[in-house]
Formats: C-alpha cells, sequence, structure tokens
C-alpha cells in the first residue's frame, strides 16, 4: 500500500455520511524521514514546520516542476516568474522575491541537497532523479543562514546501491508534450558507483505570438546530472555530483488587458501575444559539488560540502505586447558563485550538536536595455559579494520528555557594486541594437543618470530558542523563538538623478518570529495532525517599486520600507481509513499587514498589503490503492483553493480572485515492481488563473497566467 502524508477533513465526511465502512486492521502511516536540521530525523521529531514530499507522492500527484509543490505546503507560493519559463517566484508565509534582477537577494532558499542555489534563474528545475523535496517554513537563519528569511526549500536526490539500475520513463500529453527520462546507476567496484540521469521536456506552446507564428508558453528543456559516489568503508562516504540545464523555451510575453500603445485591440487567449521580437531565450544553469562525509566514532561525524554554480540568461520581455518597440527590454543576466561549508555533528546520550563554518563567494552581472522608442534606457553593472559565517544548533535532552534547543549563527557580508545607467538616443545600446532591430542609426548615450562603484559591509547575528514536551511517544508540543535576515545591497535599477541616495544602498532586512506547534499520531497511528501558530515581526522590509519619470522613462527603487507583522496558522493531516484509503489535507492562514510603509516621509501602510501571500490556502485529497490485474492502481483527485492575492503590495488590475484547481492522477503499478503507467490530469476545470503580471498602466499592464488543462500519459520501466 502506498500513502501520502496529508489529511482530508471534507472525504472523510462525505464517505461517513455515505454510509461508508472501514476496517482499520492493521492500517498505520508510514515514518517520513527529513534532513531539515541538517541529519536525519523523523519528520515527527523535528520541532519545525515542515512538509516533506516523497518519490511516490511526487509521481502519484504528477509532479513535475518546483511549482506543482506548493498545493502540497501551506502558506506557500512558488511560481514560474513574470516574463520567463524557469526563473522562480518563491513566497513563504509572505515572504520572497517577485523581482528576480541580479544582486536581488531571495527571501526563500533553494538548495539541490546541500547546496544553496543564490539565483531564481533556473530555479524551478523540472523534478527527475529525486528522493523527496522538503519545504522548510518560517526563518532558517541559525542552521541555513541569510536569505532564508521566510523558509527553505530542498530538493534532495537518491543515494545509489551499488546495484545496477537503469529506469526510462516518458510522457505524452496536451500541447505536443513529450517528455523522456533516463536514469542508471552500477557499481564500478564494491566501494566505488557511477551514476547518470538525463531528461527532456518538450511542449508546444498554450498560444502563439499572433505577429510572427512561434509559440507562447511552451516547453524546450535538457537537464542532465552525473555522480560518482567513493565509500572505501562504512565511515566514509565521498560524492561527486555535477549538473546542467539548458532551457530553451521562447521568451514569454504579457497578455494586454487594454488597447496597446497604437490601439491594437486585445487578444481573445490570455496565452496569446502580440510581439515584434523574436521568441529567442536561452538560461543554461550549471554546477558541481564535492561532498565527504567522516564518521570519526560513534559520537562525531565531520562533513564537507564544496560546490560552484554559475547561469546564463539571454532573454527579451516585450512590456507592451504588441508590434513596435514602444517598450522592449532585451536583458542578459550572468551569474556565478562558490561555496564551502565545513560542518562538526556530535550525537551524545541526551544531547546533539550540529555546527558549521560557511563560505560563499559570488558574483551576479547583467545588463539590460528599456527600449522606448525613439529613445531606450541602457542599465548594466554589477555585485559581488563576500559572505562567512559560523553556526552551531544544539539539542539537549535534559529530563525524560523535555528537550531544549538552542541555536545561534553570526554572518558577515561584504559587498562591491557597480551601476550604469544612461538614456540612449536610439532602439537599444549596444548589446542589443543590432540584434533585435533593423534601425541604422547607431545608438548614441545622451544623458548618464547612474555610475557608481560602491561598497557596503553587514554583520547579524541570528539566534534561535526552543523547547519542546514530548507528551507521549506519538505527541511532541514545541514553542520556538527564531530568528532571520536578508542581506542588504544596491539597487541595479538605481537614477541617481531623481534619486541621489540610491548609491548608499539599503539596509538588511530581519524579522523576529514566535511559533508553536505540535506533532501528533493518533488513533494507533492512523491520523497524523502537525499543525503551527507563528508570529513574525520585519524590520526594514525590502520592497521594490517602479515610478514613472517626467522624461517618460522609469526608475526603479529598493526601499527599506519599515515594519510589518504576519501571523497565521498551519494545519497538516493524514488519515488512514482503510488498507488502501487515505486522506490527506492542508490548511494555512495568513494575515498579514505593514505597520509602517514610509513614502516620502509618511506612513502610507493602510494603502498597501503584501504581495504574493493569499490569506487562505488549502488542499484536500484522497489516496485509494486497489488491486488490479496482479498489480496495484493508485487513484489520487485533490483540489487545492487559494484565496484573492495581490500581485504587488498596491492593488490592481493584476489582481487574482480566489480559485481552486482540480487534479486527478492514476497509476498502475506492475505486480512484479518493474513498470508503471499513469494518466495525470491537471486544472481539469480549466480555470483561468494570473500569476504574475506588469502594471505600468493603461496600454502598459500585461499579465502572466498558469497552465489550462492538460492531460498526460506517463510510464516508465526499470531494468
Amino acid at each position: 500500500m502506498r500513502k501520502l502524508n496529508k489529511f482530508n477533513p471534507l472525504a472523510v465526511g462525505v464517505m461517513i455520511a455515505c454510509g461508508a465502512s472501514f476496517s482499520y486492521a492493521d492500517t498505520q502511516l508510514e515514518e517520513v524521514t527529513v534532513t531539515a536540521q541538517k541529519r536525519e530525523q523523523s519528520l515527527q521529531e523535528v520541532p519545525i514546520a515542515v512538509s516533506a514530499i516523497g518519490e511516490a507522492a511526487i509521481l502519484e500527484n504528477g509532479i513535475t516542476d518546483m511549482t506543482d509543490i506548493q498545493k502540497l505546503s501551506p502558506n506557500t507560493t512558488l511560481q514560474v516568474s513574470r516574463g520567463t519559463n524557469s526563473t522562480l517566484t518563491a513566497f513563504i508565509r509572505g515572504i520572497g522575491q517577485q523581482d528576480p534582477l541580479w544582486g536581488y537577494e531571495p527571501g526563500v532558499g533553494i538548495y539541490i541537497d546541500d547546496v544553496y542555489v543564490a539565483r531564481p534563474q533556473g530555479a524551478v528545475m523540472d523534478v527527475f532523479d529525486v528522493q523527496r523535496i522538503e519545504v522548510l517554513r518560517g526563518p532558517q537563519g541559525t542552521l541555513y543562514g541569510k536569505n532564508t528569511i521566510g523558509g527553505a526549500v530542498k530538493y534532495v536526490t537518491k543515494k545509489m546501491t551499488g546495484d545496477t539500475e537503469v529506469s526510462i520513463g516518458t510522457a505524452l500529453g496536451s500541447y505536443n508534450q513529450r517528455d523522456l527520462k533516463l536514469s542508471a546507476s552500477t557499481g564500478l567496484t564494491d566501494n566505488l558507483n557511477i551514476g547518470a540521469a538525463v531528461a527532456s521536456f518538450n511542449r508546444d506552446g498554450f498560444g502563439e505570438n499572433v505577429i510572427t507564428g512561434e509559440d507562447q508558453y511552451d516547453k524546450d528543456i535538457f537537464a542532465a546530472r552525473v555522480s560518482l559516489e567513493y565509500s572505501p568503508n562504512e565511515e566514509v562516504f565521498i560524492r561527486f555530483a555535477a549538473d546542467k540545464t539548458t532551457d530553451k523555451s521562447a521568451s514569454k510575453h504579457g497578455h494586454r488587458f487594454n488597447p496597446g500603445v497604437n490601439g491594437e485591440p486585445v487578444l481573445s487567449s490570455v496565452y496569446d501575444t502580440e510581439s515584434n521580437l523574436p521568441s529567442d531565450n536561452l538560461v543554461e544553469t550549471s554546477g558541481m559539488s564535492l561532498t565527504a562525509e567522516w564518521q570519526l566514532n560513534d559520537a562525531v561525524t565531520v562533513k564537507s560540502v564544496t560546490a560552484s554554480r554559475e547561469g546564463k540568461t539571454d532573454t527579451v520581455i516585450d512590456f507592451d505586447s504588441v508590434n513596435t518597440p514602444s517598450f522592449d527590454v532585451p536583458a542578459i543576466y550572468d551569474d556565478e558563485q562558490f561555496s564551502q561549508e565545513f560542518q562538526l555533528i556530535w550525537q551524545g546520550e541526551n544531547a546533539d550538536l550540529v555546527s558549521g563554518i560557511y563560505y560563499y563567494d559570488g558574483k551576479a552581472s547583467g545588463a539590460y536595455d528599456a527600449v522606448l522608442a525613439p529613445i531606450s534606457v541602457a542599465v548594466n553593472g554589477s555585485v559581488d559579494t563576500q559572505s562567512l559565517s559560523a553556526y552551531a544548533h544544539y539539542n539537549w535532552q535534559f529530563a525524560d520528555q523535555w528537550n531544549l534547543n538552542l541555536g545561534g549563527r553570526y554572518t558577515k557580508d561584504d559587498k562591491e557594486a557597480d551601476v550604469y545607467n544612461a538614456v540612449i538616443a536610439g532602439l537599444g545600446s549596444d548589446f542589443s541594437h543590432d540584434k533585435y532591430y533593423a534601425d541604422t542609426t547607431d545608438p548614441v548615450v545622451a544623458v548618464v543618470r547612474t555610475d557608481y562603484t560602491n561598497s557596503d559591509s553587514w554583520g547579524e547575528f541570528t539566534p534561535r530558542v526552543g523547547l519542546d514536551y514530548q507528551l507521549s511517544n506519538d505527541a511532541m508540543l514545541y514553542a520556538s523563538y527564531s530568528t532571520g535576515f536578508k542581506s542588504g545591497g544596491f539597487d541595479m535599477r538605481g537614477v541617481a538623478t531623481s534619486n541621489p541616495r540610491t548609491s548608499e544602498g539599503y539596509a538588511p532586512e530581519t524579522v523576529d518570529t514566535v511559533e508553536f506547534g505540535w506533532k501528533l499520531d493518533l488513533l494507533s497511528n492512523r491520523l497524523r495532525l502537525n499543525g503551527a501558530v507563528f508570529r513574525a515581526d520585519y524590520t526594514d522590509m525590502q520592497l521594490t517599486t517602479q515610478r514613472l519619470l517626467e522624461d517618460g522613462t522609469t526608475a526603479g527603487d529598493v526601499l527599506n520600507a519599515g515594519k510589518s507583522r504576519i501571523q497565521g496558522i498551519e494545519l497538516e493531516a493524514s488519515l488512514a481509513l482503510t488498507d488502501n484509503l487515505s486522506a490527506n489535507a492542508n490548511l494555512g492562514w495568513v494575515d498579514a499587514e505593514f505597520i509602517e510603509f514610509m513614502s516620502g516621509g509618511e506612513n502610507i501602510a493602510d494603502t498597501r498589503d503584501m504581495q504574493n501571500t493569499p490569506d487562505t490556502t488549502a488542499m484536500v485529497q484522497l489516496n485509494w490503492s486497489l488491486p488490479v490485474a496482479g498489480g496495484e492502481l493508485v487513484v489520487v483527485p485533490s483540489a487545492s483553493y487559494r484565496s484573492d492575492t495581490q500581485i504587488f503590495e498596491t492593488p490592481s488590475v493584476l489582481d487574482q480572485e480566489g480559485y481552486t484547481l482540480v487534479d486527478l492522477t492514476a497509476t498502475y503499478y506492475s505486480a512484479d515492481g518493474n513498470w508503471n503507467l499513469g494518466l495525470q490530469g491537471k486544472n481539469l476545470t480549466d480555470t483561468e488563473y494570473r500569476i504574475a503580471g506588469y502594471d505600468f498602466g493603461g496600454a502598459l499592464q500585461t499579465g502572466f497566467y498558469g497552465n489550462p488543462r492538460t492531460i498526460a500519459l506517463t510510464g516508465s520501466y526499470n531494468f
């Protein structure tokens, strides 16, 4: 029997009302293992709010990329960013990063195994060769450091067994979907294993550019991963891993809400666009890591994680979505990072310790042209970051049922930025003019608005203290106080001629969070009920704004807006009804408000609301397995709800009303376990919902949308 790890009270009530009878004999939920605290623990022993989605749940929920995870974790938003195909917008408990411009720091940390991914480009990450995905909610400043002020998402890959294993999977579906995944591993010797996985994800567009006929919202991604694992003895484990993803999906342009700048009519399909720009788009991300773990004795383990990653993006965004260069933005990004982490893990009889030193060195560079014919704005620059931190997390069982958690991390950040902003007479600067426009007039710099180099440093201590009480073997209560911070920086769009203080940069954002939670296994381990109540107080909250200047150009500002308060509740539950039927659900509720939002010396908090933070998220689901032809058929119907969502802090036409998505999957597993077939239906009611957009007023209001109804036939075979 396969089981997921959540609960559906509505479905239970319906079954009871219909007179369904249940046999509870030997029906129990499975234990879930997580590494949320950088060591393997049972989910029910971890005193933080965390959701874990394992390999079976990933398959049976039809999860294909990171954005599908959001329905399985309360108070979580994971969406494709505006104007892109593989850049991730991640928000947890109201905190995240909407603007993926280089140099800006995320509020939710993304990890591949133990490696931090600093930039959101390419972070949507199609799911393959994965053991589980963990979503950690709330600040993780002690163990995971800066930029996990809202939480963290961990992508955990599989370890090899040493046996020769080959798996091939495919999917064929709506819009000419054609995916192929291949993975293989074997033992070269008794101590050395090698493995590789490749995947190709392809799909035609949900719409088209009505000018060029090229696809909109298509998919063209190739990804590969290779790893070597060496264990000379039981105490030593070494893994080298390398991965690369290439995304050639067409550049994505928005859908206009109003007639265009030249009176162009609104298109009938929200997935269509009208653009003079080509669909050429390239996002490449790659990385390497070396992990070495040595168990010195029964109590002490040391670990080293060395990693480097880089990413390159070459894309275009058509803000006006018409066949003229009235607001086009060709852009390039170039990112690279190196990190080194040393850990010492100690396990005593009544206490344990996770400690370490972490070093990060990264450079984020980029350039874009805002083409506003007959002029343009050219922006380019880079940010160099060096970060060094030391941390420790100590857990002490000072009585039979009581545990004290103490943690702290000190982080020192050094940043140096080069920022340039100029008005150009002509269509784009040198990097985009010849590539995208037939105009023969060479670009000429008319006005340099920003040109500076500056540096700054920040140091921050982020403590954590927690107490948990083991009420019984199956019930744990906890309370914690934790802190986090998002690093300060420099505004890449800043216009010094209108805001001379832009060269001074902006300060870090900090949070203090109090959380009370519970982990319960009830009814002889048939019912799992986990939850948390929290309150977070933010200071110097960083917000990105856009202003229209008198010359018709725009200027960006990153503000430390002031103070905000976010409080809420999260519930996750699983109920094993019978040997072949389980019910799952989660519910998140958030009350988020600005306390202080300073603009022009005035507190305008009453006119602003949190972006990308619906006050209610919910999911209900059944997991029904039954014997068929000697094998097992698992049917998973689910419905996920998100209440009204404001895209930016200021209300606008972009804001999305509440909606529900209905999914249904059916997966058949063969009797020998060697193959499976699946039918996956997503958004079966074909609900139209907006996930992002741009709002420059009137003809320059454009939206980006979630996927329409899709159906796919999937299958895999294990040799």
